[in-house]
């Protein structure tokens, strides 16, 4: 057995090698800077560095809690998250299942780069369109409502329409793209399923029903468990783009503050706690879901 296993790491030293580099560079750039953590628990000072700032303990996290941003960014991270979360589920699975049901090859092929172009946006690129068509100045749906008579309203400036131009455009740019993986589950279903339903008169919409959601039920759940434990991790860049002085009611979620307390403040104690306590939430809300996924619909994640 022993002679086995050397036999097989002495052939396997090449693939070893080749992923060295990526290990190294993983160990550098994600495991080397959780030592920075213990900022969270000290009064940082850059002059004195880690080692040397005063322990302080829980006072950061405390001052977080009782900040009066506390409720508001935790509020509007998890409005954006769920919302998100319930909208960017279905549509997805609904655009697969659509694209499977599909008879001509060719414009299945032009349909599917078509819903795939949009996520090959960068953000910035994204949010300018988004700037630029919701103008109420000279934007798109200002001259449509125009030529009703109607004066445009500045949907960026109104906070309660943030979270539906935040998650319907991200629905917009991922949409074909986040449907891939439900495609390549429906593409692994055994052809004879359909041919037997067929035989039995089953219509396009009961194959949907009774084959293809049942069979790639457990890759639904297991991104939903993915999804749903990068609950409080909410994109930086997007929202802070999209942000004004108008919609910062609406838009102030966990990681545009930790930004402005970290960078723009100098704040690295107080930043640093609140993204520690931003991941052992997500981590928390990981395992719950997957605990919850594993117990009813016997697939998870781990």
């Amino acid at each position: 057995m022993k002679k086995t296993k050397k036999t097989a790491i002495r052939k396997s030293i090449p693939l070893y090698v080749l992923l060295l580099p990526s290990a190294v560079l993983l160990f550098c750039f994600a495991y080397l800077p959780l030592g920075g953590l213990v900022i969270a628990f000290k009064d940082y000072s850059p002059a004195l560095g880690i080692m040397n700032s005063p322990w302080v303990g829980m006072k950061n996290f405390l001052q977080f809690f009782r900040s009066y941003q506390f409720p508001i960014t935790i509020k509007n991270t998890l409005i954006l998250s769920l919302y998100g979360l319930a909208v960017g589920t279905p549509l997805p699975v609904a655009l697969a299942l659509m694209c499977n049901q599909m008879k001509t090859k060719m414009f299945k092929k032009v349909f599917q780069v078509i819903t795939y172009l949009p996520h090959f946006i960068s953000t910035m690129v994204m949010c300018g369109i988004i700037l630029i068509i919701l103008s109420p100045s000279n934007g798109l749906i200002a001259n449509i409502i125009r030529l009703f008579g109607h004066e445009a309203p500045n949907l960026m400036g109104n906070a309660s329409a943030f979270k539906h131009i935040y998650v319907w455009s991200d629905i917009w740019q991922h949409l074909g793209w986040n449907s891939i993986i439900y495609l390549a589950a429906l593409s692994s279903i055994d052809p004879t399923y359909y041919e037997a339903a067929t035989i039995d008169g089953a219509s396009t919409i009961q194959k949907m029903k009774y084959i293809d959601l049942p069979l790639i039920m457990p890759t639904i759940v297991v991104l939903l468990v993915m999804s749903a434990g990068n609950i409080l991790g909410i994109g930086f860049e997007k929202v802070f783009l999209l942000q004004n002085t108008l919609n910062i009611t609406s838009s102030e979620i966990i990681s545009t503050y930790v930004y402005k307390m970290g960078l723009q403040s100098s704040q690295y104690s107080l930043s640093t706690a609140i993204g520690l306590f931003n991941t052992i939430v997500n981590f928390a809300v990981l395992l719950v879901i997957n605990y919850i996924a594993k117990k009813t619909t016997e697939a998870s994640l781990f």
